[in-house]
């Protein structure tokens, strides 16, 4: 047991001048002083080894710890740090292993971050208040991707400022299942042709994904289109791309590519270059270190590059959409429309310059289609042809064609 008093180096000396006195009892002299005597022989050995400066308090951190990280360790916890600011323990002590650690001597990520809050650069978080679960049937389902290139995300990054004054809005493009990113590439302009390009030049160099998932902005989606569709998005219909786009106002419903945001908001848009071609510089970096260096969770701490491969379906391969046996073939003009009895029908700008096919319902009426989108109904009253029905992406869910056999 311990000393019950305060001044415990005078009242251990006492103990000493006590139990040294032959006429009295070593027992008696620890229970007085409220001791054990296995404690007061060790205060004793202790006076006899060193005099009066071993009855000071000494240390009792342990001679050995099994757990103590060695200083190469510790140094490169903090050199990984200094290089990854946003980087927390679990991706850090990855590294480690990568690096220069073996598993015996690999620290657990409470050490680690126990080292990076001694260095003074753990930030507390404050807490938040508790999700609540979304009522059943109320998330749209989204197509899940089993592999690389089943599913690439689109979206363009809020924009900033540069030191000189330049706008900086990149155009973000990752594969969702290998969290690889494709394309981080700052836009001047919102324009198909602009967008088009960029996406050519993927196209070409990773092949072609079976989905792509955006939200309903420019030049994405449009609000007036037929089901939605602009010409960026007309064009991956045609080349055999399934279109997933998330409910208006849910970016949750593409969350891992807003998490990827919130990255290049911390690291990249929170302390701007000078120039928008510093920045440049900066995010073709960054992309290189999110894809080869940074080990994702979600990929049990592998790096995007180690998973993602290109796809195999080539976009010198494609080929022109097959329509159903029967259907009358029509070419959509740059300005939107078509042909019927000699006379000019109004579809979309957005199907410009695409084929589309016409399926004879009755004697007066025709049903248009773009690939498997129904996009409208024309009837021939009098032999003037005017459309019926246009589906839009404010409407209902798209009418898929009844064959549904995509053969692009």
């Amino acid at each position: 047991m311990s000393w019950s008093v305060s001044d415990a180096q005078h009242v251990r000396a006492e103990f000493i001048l006590i139990a040294s006195d032959p006429n009295t009892s070593f027992s008696e002299a620890c229970r007085r002083y409220g001791i054990s005597r296995k404690t007061g022989y060790k205060w004793f050995a202790r006076y006899k080894a060193a005099g009066s400066d071993g009855l000071l308090e000494r240390s009792r951190c342990p001679h050995t710890s099994p757990l103590r990280i060695g200083a190469e360790v510790v140094l490169e916890i903090v050199r990984l740090r200094k290089k990854h600011q946003t980087w927390g323990p679990k991706k850090i002590r990855s590294k480690l292993l990568r690096n220069c650690c073996t598993l015996e001597s690999l620290p657990c990520n409470a050490t680690v971050a126990r080292v990076i809050r001694q260095a003074g650069w753990s930030n507390p978080k404050r807490r938040g208040r508790p999700r609540r679960c979304p009522a059943e049937g109320s998330q749209k389902a989204m197509i899940p991707a089993a592999g690389p290139n089943d599913v690439w995300t689109v979206d363009l990054k809020g924009w900033w400022r540069t030191g000189d004054g330049k706008r900086c809005e990149p155009l973000t493009i990752r594969d969702l299942f290998s969290r690889y990113i494709l394309c981080l590439k700052p836009m001047a302009r919102h324009r198909v042709d602009d967008a088009k390009q960029v996406f050519t030049t993927l196209f070409e160099h990773y092949g072609l994904p079976a989905v792509i998932r955006s939200d309903n902005g420019a030049p994405f989606a449009s609000l007036t289109g037929p089901h939605g569709l602009t010409r960026l998005s007309a064009w991956w219909k045609t080349l055999g791309i399934k279109l997933d786009r998330i409910a208006p106002g849910k970016p949750q419903q593409n969350g891992s590519h807003e998490r990827m945001h919130r990255d290049i908001a911390e690291e990249i848009q929170g302390k701007p270059a000078a120039t928008l071609a510093d920045e440049i510089k900066r995010l073709s970096t960054w992309r290189t270190d999110y894809n080869f260096e940074r080990p994702h969770e979600a990929l049990a701490m592998q790096t995007p590059g180690e998973v993602y491969h290109c796809s195999p379906r080539r976009l010198k391969d494609v080929k022109p959409y097959a329509y159903p046996v029967g259907y009358v073939l029509r070419r959509v003009g740059k300005d939107g429309c078509i042909l019927i009895n000699n006379r000019s029908v109004y579809l979309s700008e957005a199907l410009g310059k695409t084929e589309v096919g016409l399926q004879r319902l009755s004697e007066t009426t025709w049903q248009v289609w773009f690939c498997d989108l129904a996009v409208c109904q024309i009837a021939l009253d009098d032999d003037v042809p005017h459309r019926l029905l246009t589906p839009s992406l404010a409407q209902s869910a798209p009418t898929c064609h009844p064959c549904h056999d995509n053969k692009v």
